[in-house]
């Protein structure tokens, strides 16, 4: 197996920067101006104002094109300034003119379908698998939206005049699939792409280079990566994005600035978590797959910290009997989680739909985190149980 693909984000750089350094940097370049090192966190909801003439004009002129308002900030739906440097830092890295944060990665998804379905334009194209509750709120058309699913060669016939949006993963939750970005931008002429980059995070991939127009991520897992704050946040042109600060706005699905606070100190190790957890998964792949007590193994080529595999036996049994891995839904934390798709995050999706899309019942999905690798398969060791006699699947057939 090829592992090279977890170094390439040492040559990733973006306008002016290396990506490593934009990490730390974007987002607090002010600080040293005003004798700071860490950023503050700002937990103010409201912010004093004397001149109501010019608080009004402000609010007009968001209200016209949802910009961020010009002076001192005015209320916490508004904005906040400690979210704002987490949404620019963000915006750097995956090369966007901007970035919108939400209080979650459904939140940030339901403003993007909001803001079409506002122009009238509620016919979405999608591309399985997705997230499960990205593939629920999609199909049972909660926010008045309808769905055309289709795979990657039929999005342009599946376009429709009142097509809003076309909306991919890659690498896929919970199956890992791959899909080339910019052969897809380009079947959406002039419908925008959105494509999930939650897995591979700027680190690994930067789909606006590659046609897409909005980017989405469920800042909650690699972006925060520690498990303790629930996020999301779309990256995207300052149009687009004064759309979204608008629904955002109305809808109040606002990021607690704590968060933002706790998401932008993330960032700062990003690449180095994503390198360190990526090395880890590739080992683990390579041993998985080896193993003939597990039946197929799904890596991306793109690398990243995530591995599916199925296994021959009962994958609820395996999930019981881990002790150094967590189970528990979730991913791209410090530590390795292990769940079952099947039974939790698509669990929401219909059964043929789930199997149709790859997720079969025998998927396990592993989040690697930085543990030494040798424990972690240690505790997978125990946990795939007696060795069966079934064959070696041969490596080529096993990583993908």
């Amino acid at each position: 197996m090829d592992t090279s693909s977890t170094s390439a984000y040492d040559d990733v750089r973006t306008a002016s920067r290396a990506l490593a350094t934009e990490a730390v940097h974007a987002g607090r370049d002010d600080l040293a101006r005003q004798g700071l090192h860490a950023p503050p966190i700002d937990l103010s909801t409201t912010y004093p104002s004397y001149d109501s003439r010019a608080e009004a004009a402000r609010i007009d002129a968001f209200a016209t094109d949802g910009a961020d308002p010009v002076g001192p900030p005015v209320y916490g739906r508004l904005g906040n300034p400690t979210v704002a440097r987490f949404e620019t830092a963000l915006a750097r890295l995956e090369g966007t003119g901007s970035a919108v944060a939400f209080a979650s990665g459904m939140a940030a998804l339901s403003a993007v379908l909001l803001a079409r379905s506002a122009m009238g334009l509620r016919h979405v194209v999608a591309v399985r698998p997705l997230y499960g509750c990205s593939d629920h709120l999609l199909t049972a058309g909660l926010l008045g939206t309808e769905v055309t699913w289709t795979d990657p060669a039929g999005i342009e016939d599946a376009l429709r005049p009142d097509t809003g949006l076309v909306m991919v993963e890659s690498p896929a939750n919970p199956t890992l699939a791959e899909l080339d970005l910019r052969a897809v931008a380009h079947a959406c002429g002039s419908v925008p792409l959105l494509a999930d980059n939650t897995f591979a995070t700027p680190v690994l991939q930067r789909p606006a280079e590659q046609g897409a127009r909005l980017v989405l991520h469920s800042a909650t897992k690699y972006l925060g990566g520690h498990g303790d704050v629930l996020a999301g946040v779309v990256a995207c042109d300052e149009e687009f994005a004064g759309r979204l600060r608008q629904i955002r706005f109305a809808t109040g699905g606002v990021l607690h600035p704590l968060a933002g606070y706790l998401l932008l100190r993330g960032l700062s190790t990003l690449p180095v978590r994503v390198r360190a957890a990526s090395a880890n998964a590739a080992e683990l792949a390579r041993r998985l797959a080896a193993d003939p007590r597990v039946a197929r193994v799904r890596y991306p080529r793109l690398g990243g910290a995530m591995i599916a595999f199925e296994v021959h036996g009962d994958p609820h049994e395996v999930i019981s009997r881990v002790r150094l891995v967590t189970p528990a839904v979730s991913l791209g934390s410090v530590d390795t989680l292990i769940q079952h798709p099947a039974s939790i995050s698509h669990r929401i999706v219909d059964a043929d739909d789930r199997r149709g899309a790859g997720v079969s019942d025998r998927l396990l999905r592993l989040s690697v985190g930085l543990e030494d690798v040798d424990d972690l398969w240690s505790d997978l060791d125990q946990a795939l149980g007696a060795p069966g006699a079934r064959r070696v699947t041969p490596l080529r057939e096993a990583v993908r």
